[in-house]
């Protein structure tokens, strides 16, 4: 580290400027991350947070069954062979659909809001902050939709055409980016003017027979999430986004100290030529990479999470401890990558030529 602590002190200002490029990048990293997990929790935490091992996707007889909550229908057949089948500890039907909720009593005070209502027995709901469970022609909203819509228990709000009264508030949940209202399977087919559900939470590893079989399909809830409308464009785009940005870092950092190594060989040659090793070179060269790396990923890291925290009354920022390090760990890593392939010509570097003894 010897050589290369100097070294930084001499060129600060090249350094300075290397790590700052490595802050900005990281600090988009981190913001791209946290939006990305934000964008994911709001498009599928009413479907990934219920308590269930498996969602089973239906189709009428002679379709073929897709992961697909918008295409997806069980008749009563196929509902009670899940029920039914050896292994099967529980499958409970539920309904999805986005409607329109609207409030306020006077017509001045009346609000519009896009939710996606979920019709489903209690055990798939998510806890209730207030109030109680809801019962035919009643609907517990989540508390995003209760403060912006100033709603209460007792409130009456029209779900879609129907009026229905508000049993509960739930915490928050959403689908498709539409924060999630809940109610009765009964009330669900009435709102969305749908008489079949759309799928089934199953517990148990168990599977029923024969056609049932071919006409149902079931996935695990992370594998069910692809299900969501849009989600897995949105997803994917994103990560693809963050993996360009991961491999734009380790070139900038790769070409940096490309150049800088071109800089030095001179300084490289002297100190072999006193005996300095290969290895202690490469090792040297290394640790000055991690300095500038670990420097400039931590002051990314830092910026980028504050700057979400700011943020995410606006947007759908998730913070959280990997939301930094995940980022900050990789940035590090891939640009060490970058460095060693820079610095790998130190070993060729042959004092004799580089001193001009050729001359």
């Amino acid at each position: 580290m010897f050589v290369a602590l100097r070294d930084i002190r001499f060129a600060k200002g090249r350094f300075a400027l290397m790590g700052s490029v490595v802050t900005l990048i990281t600090t988009l990293v981190v913001f791209l991350y946290g939006l990305t997990d934000g964008l994911a929790r709001e498009a599928t935490s009413a479907v990934s947070g219920l308590p269930a091992d498996r969602i089973v996707f239906g189709a009428p007889p002679g379709a073929a069954p897709e992961v697909s909550f918008g295409d997806s229908t069980l008749d009563d057949g196929q509902i009670r062979a899940w029920r039914r089948a050896p292994g099967v500890t529980s499958a409970e039907p539920f309904g999805v659909a986005i409607t329109r909720l609207t409030a306020g009593r006077a017509a001045a005070d009346r609000t519009a809001t896009s939710v996606s209502v979920i019709g489903s027995a209690q055990r798939l709901r998510p806890a209730l902050l207030t109030g109680s469970a809801p019962g035919d022609g009643q609907v517990a909203v989540s508390g995003s939709v209760a403060r912006d819509g100033g709603l209460r228990v007792g409130d009456r709000v029209t779900l879609g055409t129907r009026e229905l009264t508000v049993s509960g508030v739930t915490a928050d949940r959403s689908h498709g980016h539409a924060p999630s209202v809940w109610t009765t399977l009964a009330t669900w087919q009435g709102v969305g003017h749908q008489r079949q559900p759309t799928a089934l939470a199953v517990d148990g590893p168990g599977r029923p027979a024969g056609a049932v079989a071919g006409t149902t399909k079931a996935v695990p809830v992370e594998d069910a999430l692809d299900g969501i409308d849009g989600y897995a464009a949105e997803h994917g785009t994103l990560r693809l986004v963050q993996g360009f940005l991961f491999v734009v870092s380790a070139l900038v950092v790769g070409a940096f100290f490309t150049v800088w190594t071109v800089q030095r060989r001179p300084d490289v040659a002297v100190l072999k030529a006193v005996g300095a090793s290969s290895g202690y070179l490469v090792r040297d060269a290394l640790a000055q990479a991690l300095v500038v790396l670990v420097a400039g990923a931590a002051l990314g890291g830092a910026a980028g999470a504050a700057g979400g925290a700011l943020a995410s009354a606006a947007v759908p920022f998730e913070l959280s401890a990997a939301t930094a390090a995940v980022p900050v760990a990789a940035m590090v890593l891939l640009g060490l990558a970058g460095s060693a392939l820079a610095v790998r010509r130190i070993t060729s570097v042959d004092p004799l030529t580089a001193l001009g003894a050729g001359r």
